[in-house]
């Protein structure tokens, strides 16, 4: 069907998570537990990086960035679906989709992002130990953060303007609890051949590129601790990476796994399910890895609340 018979649609209907009414308060006390959670936690980290003059490094620098990117990543989603829940509407606005999906896409990327330079630092201080400082510079760490920015929103505004241009003539509902880029897509009724391509392509090349970078640390990393003597030296070593190492894992492992399987079945519930781990779980959980494994942060935050954490 041509774009120009079709008419523009006012709204979409987010319907996952909204089949059951009986489930509805358990689903917003829990979803409304884990976003405080993760806000919570996730300001501590910042407030802990701020205070604490020892924390004024480059890995928490990126540390404190990546806190305040998952607040906002989740920020996205969680509070739509709260308050739609809440006054028992699915309704969400065209212009609030899109903005939606942008600001989800920017944050996520974000994340991917930022995974990767954490990964870059653990690698030059791990590898170069002697030449960190030097290597790892304010202005560095800076322009990292800065081009992370720029590469997200460029992708952002791409995939939102390609959707755009896309009409939609009956089919508004959307089988998912946030307005996800795969799913409006797959409601339209103009061809929608051009963003398949470009949305399969770039956000496969961006995680490729990022993961890529995060391998290549790691392996340079797993290298240089093998070639420690001791015991001892290994462990320690290891230990400075070990937090980040498992939410990359988690990020991952979770992400790409929502995007493969929804290439195969884009409607299925395994896929909304999968999203919440993602969009969820893995912000919500990156604060007490690295509070639970770094005693620098478990110290800093003790010395904030008087002793009393």
């Amino acid at each position: 069907m041509e774009p120009g018979n079709n008419t523009r649609v006012s709204e979409f209907l987010l319907l996952r998570f909204s089949e059951d009414p009986e489930l509805q308060p358990f689903i917003f006390e829990l979803f409304l537990s884990m976003y405080l959670v993760t806000v919570l936690g996730n300001l501590l980290i910042i407030l802990a990086t701020i205070s604490d003059s020892h924390l004024h490094t480059p890995m928490y620098f990126f540390l404190s960035n990546l806190s305040f990117v998952d607040i906002c990543f989740t920020s996205t989603t969680i509070p739509k679906m709260l308050v739609n829940i809440q006054t028992q509407s699915k309704a969400i606005t065209y212009i609030g989709c899109i903005t939606q999906m942008c600001f989800f896409l920017i944050f996520g990327e974000l994340d991917n992002f930022l995974l990767a330079v954490m990964a870059y630092d653990r690698f030059v201080a791990i590898c170069h130990p002697l030449h960190y400082t030097a290597i790892m510079t304010p202005q560095l760490c800076g322009l990292l953060v800065l081009v992370c920015w720029i590469l997200s929103v460029l992708h952002a505004l791409l995939q939102s303007l390609m959707v755009l241009r896309l009409s939609f003539c009956t089919n508004f509902k959307i089988p998912h609890f946030f307005c996800e880029l795969n799913q409006v897509v797959q409601l339209a009724c103009s061809h929608t051949f051009l963003n398949d391509v470009v949305m399969y392509f770039t956000v496969l090349l961006l995680a490729s590129i990022a993961l890529a970078g995060v391998l290549f640390s790691y392996s340079k990393i797993v290298s240089s601790i093998c070639a420690i003597s001791s015991a001892q030296g290994r462990y320690k070593a290891f230990s400075t990476c070990a937090s980040h190492l498992s939410i990359v894992s988690l990020f991952y492992c979770t992400g790409l796994g929502v995007y493969l399987s929804s290439a195969v079945t884009p409607n299925s519930h395994f896929t909304a399910t999968a999203s919440v781990m993602y969009t969820v779980v893995t912000p919500m959980l990156n604060p007490f890895i690295y509070s639970l494994r770094n005693k620098d942060i478990k110290n800093s935050l003790k010395s904030l609340f008087g002793g009393n954490l």
